[in-house]
């Protein structure tokens, strides 16, 4: 006779006790999915992880510094035993089942009254897998649905999405860098409306029927370019159909973004915003420089160079950056390098503080250049180094050597 399979079932605990037996890293991975339940966690263990410590801290869960005793599982709803020591668990799993309360054994499933599947999570779609007691292949099989839902290969929706606005941060470039939250809403796009610095690979995904506007291409100038792309953004809105607008970066770190809401909420279209991996942290860490490391760096400060030093638009006090002695990123400033330069030289910045210039960083044709501020104008200049660029000015920029350069 084979053996008894599980019989899947979604449990209600929001507001019920659930006792977890245990503080160490297995109920750290257990407790998580628990809180967002809404369930009532006690943690019945002598010790916890930090983690663990930490929620308990925060009032998240209850934690009894104790070991477990008979007659903990009372009005509890359902039980995890998670303790390194099999006796305990076995102790807990036996009064489960006086208590005919629900038991999931950690370290020995078959001998609990419940199994925990693996679980993935698409949106509001939870996806549970079982495989006998296989939990490798049944993490593979969850890992497969979950891409494919969040890819559209499997399409979870039985209606298209509600007309409005997605602002997506698409990340420095590399589009497996994009969030999932930003690839899910991408997938189910009828307009996309992108930009030279969005993740062109992420377009390719997109189905036929899709319609990609390229807003690089609009033959307007920089600040009517803006109003044309709002308009657009309302106009394709309000005809019914789902907008995201694919960003590089993340939309409100020099991106605009900020005034493409403005314009959705002025004409009453629904707008969400979805944050991205933005560039001027991300690219520095991909070619080995840490924006802040210990004892080098206690600030970071993000300048925008689309103006120059002394221009009557600039809002950027130089001077006082250059007092500064932690690092700064400085973006779309590859062209005014040399203004920059001499600015921060003339109020006190060192010549030989190191510079790091990243082009068309995490894209397979990633460029490092590594200078000083008194001579990285110069070699930009002689190296034909083009934008997008990122600069980091400061001495974060020695702590890596040439790590991430490859």
């Amino acid at each position: 006779m084979s053996r008894a399979q599980p019989y899947l079932s979604g449990l209600l605990l929001a507001g019920r006790r659930v006792l977890v037996v245990g503080g160490g890293t297995v109920a750290q991975r257990r407790i998580p999915r628990l809180l967002r339940s809404g369930a009532r966690v006690e943690v019945v263990a002598p010790e916890a992880t930090p983690a663990v410590e930490a929620m308990a801290t925060a009032g998240e869960l209850t934690w009894t510094r104790r070991a477990y005793r008979d007659g903990d599982l009372v009005d509890a709803w359902y039980a995890l035993a998670c303790t390194s020591d099999a006796a305990v668990n076995e102790e807990v799993a036996r009064e489960a089942e006086r208590a005919r309360v629900f038991c999931v054994r950690a370290d020995l499933a078959v001998h609990g009254s419940a199994v925990t599947p693996a679980v993935g999570t698409h949106d509001d779609v939870e996806v549970g897998v079982l495989t006998g007691g296989r939990p490798r292949r049944s993490a593979a099989v969850r890992d497969a649905v979950v891409a494919a839902l969040q890819s559209g290969v499997v399409d979870d929706h039985a209606e298209p999405a509600a007309p409005g606005v997605a602002l997506v941060g698409g990340g420095p470039g590399d589009p497996e860098l994009v969030t999932v939250r930003g690839r899910r809403l991408l997938a189910r796009a009828d307009v996309v409306v992108t930009d030279r610095l969005g993740p062109r690979e992420l377009l390719e995904e997109l189905g036929p029927h899709v319609e990609v506007v390229d807003a690089a291409k609009i033959p307007y100038g920089r600040a009517a370019n803006q109003d044309v792309i709002n308009e657009l953004l309302v106009r394709h809105a309000r005809a019914g159909k789902f907008v995201v607008r694919l960003k590089g970066g993340d939309p409100y770190v020099f991106g605009r973004g900020f005034e493409e809401v403005l314009a959705c909420v002025e004409a009453g279209v629904p707008v969400t915003v979805v944050p991205g991996v933005t560039s001027a942290f991300a690219v520095p860490a991909v070619a080995g420089v840490p924006v802040t490391h210990r004892g080098v760096a206690h600030e970071v400060v993000v300048v925008s160079g689309h103006v120059a030093p002394g221009d009557p638009r600039s809002l950027t006090d130089w001077p006082a950056l250059a007092r500064l002695r932690g690092t700064l990123v400085l973006l779309m400033g590859v062209d005014r390098l040399d203004a920059f330069a001499r600015v921060l030289l003339e109020h006190g910045r060192a010549a030989d503080t190191p510079v790091s210039v990243i082009a068309d960083g995490t894209m397979t044709g990633q460029r490092v250049l590594r200078s000083t501020l008194g001579e990285a104008a110069e070699r930009v200049r002689a190296e034909d180094v083009r934008p997008p660029a990122v600069i980091v000015i400061g001495d974060v920029v020695a702590v890596g050597g040439d790590a991430g350069e490859a």
